[in-house]
């Protein structure tokens, strides 16, 4: 595109919904307005869901008047809603360019978590896992990850999730540029107010990412392992072969944990291929100086894959040991499995999915 195109393209309205404290005080400055306006915009998007100015009460007309003027709102389209038979519920979201992205809440007796995507699609291509068959389209900005949080709340109702899982389509850590101000947004106690102890980010091993989040934004922690050994984590999570077992633990000892908080290492159970008891040793061994909780995943199959899940006595036998080593184990039970929405069956719509691994981490 030529300078003199660029020069008469009109500048793309800010999305309102994306816009953490920090980049909504920088407009608002802008403006001429006072940074304490930003809290009050805040609060009336996210806290109470508003975004009907006329509504914002305690915002001078003029000021309502320029938001609806120069921001841009937008939500996603709903193309599917389905309920499992154990209350998880799934939404299809479909984005404008014809992408669509899969959300889930998952209601517990003490708790409601949100599993939110932070890609369309991904490119990690680990191998057991639907998302990673789609390849990658794009990164999501954060006003649609942001939008996930939203769309839940209005349907389950705005206390209804307690925590949220950065553990559906996508890698978060290669989209840090989108997801660590949505981090900021669901921990600004004038937006959703989640303590960070309440906000999962998973992945599945990009180190320099990792680094980042521990500096910036330090949440809880899950790493999707699901081997002990770099010749099988290969296999299953290619990124493996750029950043083996040995840097990838070595960054999760210098993660800075929240106190009295461990790393989940989540630990897919797949039969006859990572499930033996020198699996379960060599599983130890590796986690050895990390505050660590493994979640044993029982393998929930999808169209194409080739694994098995394991018998529910090898992954008893394989957890037995595990507790023996003295780390906290447990076994994930299978939720939303009947609607294709528990772990690794996530898919949605993804157009045009690249398979390559891009590891450049956004500055």
């Amino acid at each position: 595109m030529s300078a003199e195109a660029c020069a008469v393209m009109p500048a793309q309205k800010p999305q309102l919904l994306g816009l953490n404290r920090q980049s909504l005080e920088f407009l608002l400055a802008g403006w001429g307005e006072s940074p304490f306006r930003a809290k009050q915009i805040l609060q009336w998007i996210h806290g109470r869901q508003i975004t009907d100015f006329a509504e914002m009460s305690n915002i001078s007309k003029a000021l309502r008047a320029r938001l609806s003027e120069e921001t841009q709102y937008a939500e996603p389209e709903i193309l599917a809603d389905q309920l499992a038979a154990d209350g998880t519920r799934k939404w299809l979201l479909g984005l404008p360019d014809g992408n669509a992205i899969e959300t889930v809440f998952i209601p517990e007796e003490d708790r409601g978590t949100l599993c939110v995507s932070s890609q369309v699609g991904c490119s990690l291509a680990c191998s057991f896992c639907a998302t990673g068959a789609q390849g990658l389209n794009r990164n999501l900005d954060t006003h649609e990850i942001i939008a996930q949080i939203r769309t839940a709340r209005q349907i389950q109702g705005l206390d209804a999730i307690t925590n949220i899982v950065f553990m559906g389509m996508g890698e978060p850590l290669l989209n840090l540029r989108q997801v660590l101000p949505a981090l900021d947004l669901l921990r600004d106690d004038f937006a959703y107010g989640f303590g960070p102890k309440r906000i999962t980010v998973s992945t599945a091993g990009v180190v320099p990412g990792l680094d980042r989040l521990g500096a910036e934004s330090p949440v809880n922690l899950a790493i999707s392992l699901h081997a002990s050994r770099d010749e099988v984590r290969d296999v299953l999570v290619p990124v493996n072969r750029h950043y083996p077992l040995a840097e990838l633990l070595d960054a999760c000892r210098r993660y800075p944990l929240l106190p009295r908080r461990r790393i989940t290492f989540e630990y897919v159970m797949l039969d006859g291929v990572n499930d033996s008891d020198a699996d379960a040793r060599a599983l130890l061994r590796i986690l050895s100086g990390i505050p660590a909780m493994v979640n044993l995943i029982p393998f929930n199959s999808f169209p194409g894959s080739d694994y098995k899940r394991s018998p529910q006595k090898r992954i008893d036998a394989f957890r037995d040991i595990i507790l023996r080593g003295d780390v906290m184990t447990v076994t994930r039970r299978p939720r939303g499995d009947d609607i294709a929405a528990a772990c690794g069956q996530l898919a949605g719509q993804v157009r045009d999915g690249r398979r390559s691994i891009p590891l450049r981490v956004q500055a």
